[in-house]
């Protein structure tokens, strides 16, 4: 966005900067008088503008952190689902096995 307004401006700010010509005419003669106006483009604020990248940066930095901890938390959740259900599954199987013993005589 602020570069936006940094081009705006300066481009506003060439608009500005114009050539005034006049012709005087006096005894015959032809003096042509030049005057050139200009206007200063104001100096970029680097500091803010590095500012405002290193800003940007940390904000992706924080972002690709966060979702690499959700990534973890999640791996670790259905670890934890796996076991819990390979514990479950086991535990039934010991209980049909004791309810379907056969004796052997």
């Amino acid at each position: 966005m602020k570069k936006i307004i940094l081009v705006t401006a300066g481009v506003l700010l060439m608009a500005t900067a114009c050539t005034k010509t006049t012709e005087r005419n006096a005894d015959q003669t032809t003096t042509t008088e030049t005057t050139t106006y200009s206007a200063t483009m104001p100096a970029v604020d680097t500091a803010a503008t590095q500012a405002a990248k290193n800003d940007a940066i940390d904000a992706a930095n924080t972002a690709g952190d966060k979702a690499r901890e959700l990534g973890h938390d999640a791996a670790a959740a259905g670890r934890d689902a796996a076991h819990a259900t390979g514990t479950a599954m086991e535990t039934a199987g010991q209980k049909i096995q004791e309810k379907t013993e056969t004796r052997h005589d």
